[in-house]
């Protein structure tokens, strides 16, 4: 008499955004099903790993099946265990820990993305460009003014002490050196600067250590397509170099739950801030700190990414014109300042000072080596 076949097993659902997962064994799969309350952003991400398929690897979708209220999508599981499986937790080596697993690792990576963004880089119409994580938050009702319109918001914890409407009469100081600054100005600008051609490629649009596994894939597939290649640059580096290791898991740390060594370094990717009034002007210093292993990942990314794709498609200064409005979006447009704990929130606001200055350089703002960046 034949065993009837065991009932699939599902484990207890794992949370990094609005969307759960939940693991699913059967008696020949590893999957896991993730149930997205947006249906819209549940077709998108069909269509996009449809496209990335052929692009990059990528877990297979088996299935995907729309219910009342949300839309289910299983696929592959991929071996993502505790302190395991993403490029996260090769972040988290400590620093007297291997790195050579994620030199080769940033090797494989970049080498993959040199490969298909030289295939598919093209001149594209804003219109023809994902706009989630950008042009959509500057659009009118968008992001931007959902977290800024109406709402000045304090620099110090003193009821009448300066404000961000404050900083385009007194500029502020960043690190002892005094930067002009009109905050309303920017947020004008920023709602133009996504509406002219950019050089695009194919791409998940969304490389954090969290959409990044090991070995080699990508996950999430919501921002895939045709993305800027100037914000996939300011995405992978700003989130290496601020949200990943401090922001992300100080404001979420439900989220890292499977990745419990993400805390062990924490203090080691936490700026140093400080800040007075003097005069009528504030003063912002900090110190950036990174553990070796997130310096290294940058690094790589970098010398053998960046600097290829800024010597054919932004040549002279043109990679620091082109980074600036993304990268300014990654610094206001994830997090709403106002929410911020006073101390995030000025750290934020001078690195924005330093990325609207006319000067600004992606070399001083990342601390890179000089080697590692095609810029000054």
């Amino acid at each position: 008499m034949r065993t009837p076949n065991p009932l699939p097993r599902i484990g207890a659902p794992l949370r990094f955004s609005r969307n759960r997962l939940y693991p699913i064994d059967t008696r020949r799969r590893r999957l896991i099903a993730k149930c997205m309350p947006d249906h819209n952003e549940a077709r998108a991400e069909i269509l996009g790993h449809q496209l990335l398929r052929d692009w990059y690897p990528v877990p297979a979708l088996h299935h995907h099946v729309r219910l009342p209220g949300r839309t289910v999508l299983v696929y592959e599981r991929l071996p993502v265990d505790t302190n395991r499986g993403l490029l996260l937790d090769l972040l988290n080596t400590p620093d007297d820990g291997d790195h050579s697993i994620l030199d080769a690792y940033m090797r494989q990576m970049t080498s993959t993305y040199l490969s298909v963004f030289t295939e598919t880089a093209e001149l594209s119409p804003s219109s023809t460009v994902v706009g989630k994580l950008y042009r959509d938050r500057a659009l009118p009702g968008g992001r931007l003014d959902h977290y800024y319109a109406h709402n000045d918001i304090p620099l110090t914890e003193v009821q009448d002490g300066p404000r961000l409407s404050d900083l385009a009469r007194t500029g502020l100081y960043v690190n002892g050196r005094h930067y002009q600054f009109d905050w309303d100005g920017t947020l004008s600008w920023l709602r133009d600067a996504f509406d002219t051609p950019v050089w695009s490629a194919i791409s998940q649009g969304d490389p954090t250590d969290v959409n990044l596994a090991v070995p080699l894939a990508w996950l999430d597939y919501d921002t895939a397509g045709r993305n800027a290649i100037a914000g996939e640059i300011a995405n992978f580096s700003f989130y290496t170099a601020v949200l990943g290791g401090w922001l992300v898991p100080t404001l979420n740390p439900q989220a890292f739950t499977q990745h419990p060594a993400t805390f062990d370094r924490l203090a080691a990717n936490t700026p140093r801030v400080s800040a007075h009034p003097h005069a009528g002007t504030l003063h912002i210093r900090f110190t950036d700190r990174l553990t070796h292993a997130r310096r290294l990942a940058l690094s790589r990314y970098w010398e053998l990414l960046v600097r290829p794709l800024a010597a054919r498609y932004f040549p002279g200064g043109a990679l620091a014109e082109a980074l600036r409005p993304y990268l300014a979006m990654r610094i206001i447009g994830v997090f709403d300042l106002a929410w911020l704990p006073l101390e995030q929130r000025l750290y934020l606001l001078a690195k924005l000072a330093l990325c609207m200055a006319p000067d600004f350089s992606p070399t001083r703002f990342f601390d890179l080596a000089e080697s590692s960046c095609p810029t000054r």
